[in-house]
C-alpha cells in the first residue's frame, strides 16, 4: 500500500472494491458486538499507512492480559475473575467480543479477561506467566477458566502450572467443545500437513492467507452462514487476524497436546464440558468421553449442551442466548451465591 499522504485519488481507485464490500458487512450486522467486530475488521482493510499496522503488530508480539471492564462484576467480586483462553485462529477483538457476549452470565461470579497471545507464536512459559501476574496485580483469590476450543487444552496446562508451581488453585475450567486430544479434531488432512509445515521450519506467508481462510470456511458451509463466512473470511485479512506462525504454533499444540499429563494435578479443580453434537469440527463424543474419562476425579459436568448454537462448535459470540443458560446453570450449581436465587444484579 501507498502512504497515506499519496492522493486521494489513489487511495479511492485502490480501494473501491473492498470498500463496496465493507458496505455490505456492515448491513448483515445482528446485534452491537457483532458490528463491533465488522468495524474492526473495515478499519484493518481499509488501512493506508503501514505505521498503523506496524503498530498494531507490535503491541502483538508479546502476551496480553485483555481486561473487559464491568463495574458490577469489579464491585461485587473485587477478587475473583473469569479468564478466557480463546480458540483456534480467535483474534484479539473476537476474544473480548466473546467476553462482552457472554458478559450478564459471567459477571455472575467474577471479573472479565481473556489471554490474547502472541503473534509471535505460542509459548505456555509466557502465558502462564502473564496469567500469574495478572493475578498478582489484582490480587485474585478466585479463578475461573474459560477454555474455547483448543484453549481448553491450554487452559488445563496453565492450570496445573499455576497450583503446583505458584500454589495458585483454579476454582473451575469450562472447557466449550475443547479436543480431548489431535485425534478429536475431524479434518485432519490439513491438521497433519500444518504442523509438518511448521515443524519443517516453513511459515505460511501472509499473502496466500486469503484464499485459504476462505476456502476453509466454504468447505465448512454446513458449519456456518454466509453472513459468518464473510465476517470471519474478512477479520481474518486485516492487522487485527492472529499472525501465520501463531495460527501454525497453536495447531503445532493440539497435535502433540496429551492431557494424561495432567492427571492427578488439578487438585480440587473442578472441571465441565459443554459442547454440541452437530459439531463438525471435534467430535462431540470422543472428546466428551476423553476429558469425562481422564478427569473423573475433577469433572462434575459433561450433559449440557449447546444445542441450536450456528456454528455448533464453540460459538458464544454469535449464539450468546444459547450459551448464556448453561452458563448461569453451571455457575448455581457448584457456585452458590446466598440470597437472590444466587443471581447478582447491575446497580
Amino acid at each position: 500500500m501507498g502512504p497515506a499522504h499519496s492522493g486521494g485519488a489513489h487511495f479511492l481507485a485502490a480501494h473501491t472494491e473492498p470498500a463496496r464490500i465493507l458496505r455490505q458487512a456492515a448491513g448483515l450486522k445482528e446485534f452491537s458486538r457483532r458490528s463491533f467486530l465488522i468495524g474492526a475488521g473495515a478499519s484493518g482493510l481499509l488501512a493506508t499507512d503501514m505505521f498503523i499496522t506496524r503498530q498494531i503488530q507490535a503491541e502483538r508480539r508479546v502476551t496480553k492480559i485483555l481486561a473487559v471492564d464491568d463495574d458490577v462484576a469489579k464491585a461485587y467480586f473485587p477478587d475473583a475473575a473469569w479468564i478466557l483462553f480463546p480458540g483456534y485462529k480467535t483474534s484479539w477483538e473476537e476474544a473480548q467480543w466473546i467476553l462482552n457476549s457472554l458478559r450478564n452470565a459471567l459477571r455472575q461470579r467474577g471479573q472479565l479477561a481473556a489471554v490474547g497471545y502472541s503473534n509471535l507464536g505460542l509459548e505456555i512459559d509466557e502465558v502462564t506467566d502473564t496469567v500469574v501476574a495478572y493475578v498478582k496485580e489484582r490480587k485474585l483469590r478466585k479463578l475461573y477458566f474459560y477454555g474455547h476450543s483448543f484453549g481448553g487444552m491450554l487452559a488445563t496446562e496453565v492450570a496445573t502450572r499455576l497450583r503446583e508451581w505458584h500454589g495458585i488453585a483454579v476454582e473451575f475450567i469450562l472447557l466449550d467443545s475443547s479436543p480431548y486430544s489431535k485425534y478429536d479434531v475431524l479434518d485432519q488432512s490439513w491438521f497433519d500437513g500444518v504442523v509438518f509445515l511448521y515443524e519443517s521450519g516453513f511459515r505460511v506467508p501472509s499473502v496466500l492467507r486469503g484464499g485459504y481462510e476462505l476456502g476453509e470456511r466454504v468447505a465448512h458451509k454446513n458449519e456456518r452462514s454466509w453472513r459468518q463466512i464473510l465476517n470471519q473470511t474478512l477479520e481474518q485479512l486485516t492487522p487485527i487476524a492472529p499472525s501465520s506462525v501463531l495460527i501454525q504454533s497453536e495447531s503445532a499444540y493440539i497435535y502433540h497436546f496429551d492431557a494424561t499429563r495432567f492427571v492427578d494435578r488439578l487438585g480440587k479443580t473442578k472441571m465441565a464440558f459443554i459442547g454440541n453434537p452437530r459439531d463438525n469440527t471435534v467430535n462431540y463424543e470422543t472428546a466428551r468421553a476423553g476429558w469425562s474419562r481422564t478427569f473423573q476425579k475433577n469433572m462434575v459436568s459433561a450433559d449440557l449442551r449447546t444445542d441450536g448454537a450456528l456454528p455448533p462448535h464453540a460459538s458464544p459470540q454469535w449464539n450468546p442466548f444459547v450459551y448464556r443458560p448453561v452458563i448461569q446453570k453451571l455457575e448455581d450449581e457448584l457456585f452458590p451465591l446466598p440470597g437472590a436465587a444466587g443471581r447478582v444484579t447491575a446497580f
